[in-house]
């Protein structure tokens, strides 16, 4: 056996004893390696469990939406900005002096990187906070009859939704992940061998992940809330049959009739195009937009109980000030620009990019900086998923069907809402991906999809537009040519440090 996991297990066993002497806690709260979190379960021994009625049920799930996705800002949009915009053409890094950031705009991220080791603990955290629902909430319904059949369903398929939407942002960073599917027993000095590698899990194959999550956005879709139009801050049934579209349109487990089969569901659950494009963005003197007809979720906050994420990408409209002495991140490429005008694209590019001035000019003239404007205040939302995201989906979905003209026909309802003329039916499936990939690029930029959107059409058109930036545009830095292995993120190094049984990504 290999020494470093019998030390482990030495190590465990120690605890075990000294936690026999002073608390029951190890019985009550195992720790669970792979993340910071654990799963609190009733330990099977007769000692009584943190969550035991409906009262806990409803405070975690509440917790979803007071603060774990309220956490998102950082780690689940900043980071992800990085990941899906500046590795592909969208945006450059930003600041040069965020050296974590910058490696993984010029691909030379390893298993030190800041950035990486902080997403994969964060993502695993909400992994956690969302299992202590959906390991509690079956037992506690069978003993607590204030628990109703709708809570019940609806909290458990909340907490399923999130939990796929980290698990689905995980399996794009990293490939395989550690998948926790039942509550590790408690650790006792006889069953140390046996239920170790339930402490310490191993990377679960991507495709069982995504067969885990399709199971449970299935259930999520049947059983979870309605559309709330007053109240975008939900995981409801549309949620998850976005979720499965998003899920079915990757290679792991394709299935592009499934993809417009659950596009098709949501979009027959009342959401419409707003008029104006910039509206979901907009502000008044008073407050921010929130909760449109075209938002499916989003994180909403207030002016009161705002978001700081704005900081990183210009100003907060309610305070232009305020930490404006510092060269912001998700700089506007100049590609981006070229393929707005291009295109007369004036609405969406008004929407997604401003001008102002700065006292750096890292990357455009300080008198006529670009920043991305996504966020303009610090009241918000940041949206997760949206109408005019799923239309094209469902566009994609058709294209890759065989029906360019239905394909056709999602395209222009989007172009014509930001007042474009409508394209003709493309000659060809490749041309009609073009076509699409170039209408997400405009509609969907600062959202995070770009890298991904590339990748779901191959390999080779990844890397062309990686690869070919810093050739076409001398303010990219240099990037290292991506590789079928560099698409991953590494491993951090201090989860291999922490769990033996995992093993890194090949190419670091």
């Amino acid at each position: 056996m290999n020494l470093e996991i019998m030390n482990r297990k030495y190590l465990l066993l120690a605890s075990i004893s000294m936690m026999a002497a002073v608390s029951c806690d190890l019985d009550l709260y195992p720790e669970t390696s792979y993340n910071e979190g654990n799963v609190n379960v009733e330990s099977g021994s007769g000692s009584e469990s943190q969550y035991t009625t409906r009262t806990d049920m409803e405070g975690l799930r509440n917790s979803i939406y007071e603060s774990w996705t309220k956490d998102i800002q950082e780690k689940g949009y900043l980071d992800w900005l990085v990941y899906g915009e500046c590795r592909a053409d969208n945006a450059y890094g930003g600041n040069p002096s965020t050296g974590e950031l910058m490696a993984i705009e010029a691909n030379r991220q390893d298993g030190e990187n800041k950035n990486v080791q902080r997403d994969w603990d964060w993502y695993l955290g909400q992994v956690s906070n969302c299992n202590n629902i959906i390991f509690n909430i079956d037992r506690i319904k069978e003993s607590d009859p204030s628990m109703t059949d709708q809570e019940w369903k609806e909290w458990k398929s909340e907490a399923y939704c999130w939990r796929a939407w980290n698990l689905f942002q995980m399996s794009q960073l990293w490939g395989d992940i550690p998948l926790v599917n039942s509550i590790p027993p408690a650790i006792t000095a006889e069953n140390i061998e046996e239920v170790y590698h339930e402490y310490y899990p191993a990377r679960t194959a991507r495709k069982e992940v995504y067969e885990k999550m399709i199971e449970e956005l299935t259930f999520a879709a049947e059983n979870g809330p309605a559309v709330n139009s007053s109240n975008k801050n939900i995981f409801t049934r549309a949620f998850a049959h976005g979720m499965l579209a998003r899920i079915y349109a990757e290679e792991t487990c394709r299935d592009w009739s499934k993809v417009a089969e659950h596009c098709a569901a949501v979009e027959g659950m009342g959401f419409k195009l707003v008029d104006d494009y910039g509206q979901m963005w907009a502000y008044d003197e008073n407050d921010a937009v929130r909760n449109t007809s075209e938002s499916i979720f989003e994180v909403t906050f207030t002016r009161s109980s705002g978001n700081w994420v704005w900081m990183m990408f210009h100003r907060n409209a309610y305070n232009p000030d305020d930490s404006y002495s510092w060269i912001k991140w998700i700089t506007p490429s100049r590609d981006l620009i070229a393929a707005y005008e291009k295109e007369g694209d004036t609405e969406r590019m008004n929407a997604c990019i401003c001008e102002d001035e700065a006292i750096w000019s890292n990357y455009y003239p300080g008198n006529k900086y670009k920043f991305m404007h996504k966020v303009p205040t610090n009241a918000s939302s940041i949206i997760l998923m949206r109408l005019g995201e799923i239309y094209l989906l469902h566009a994609e979905a058709l294209a890759m069907t065989g029906d360019l003209s239905g394909a056709t026909a999602y395209v222009n309802r989007i172009r014509e809402r930001a007042g474009l003329k409508a394209v003709s039916v493309p000659s060809s499936q490749d041309a009609a991906i073009d076509v699409i990939l170039n209408e997400r690029r405009l509609e969907l930029a600062f959202e995070g999809f770009r890298f991904f959107d590339l990748l779901r059409h191959g390999f080779e058109r990844t890397k062309a537009i990686h690869d070919g930036m810093p050739q076409k545009d001398s303010y990219w830095q240099p990037r290292l040519p991506l590789t079928e292995e560099t698409v991953l993120m590494p491993i951090p190094q201090t989860a291999l440090d922490n769990n033996p049984s995992l093993v890194p990504n090949k190419g670091y």
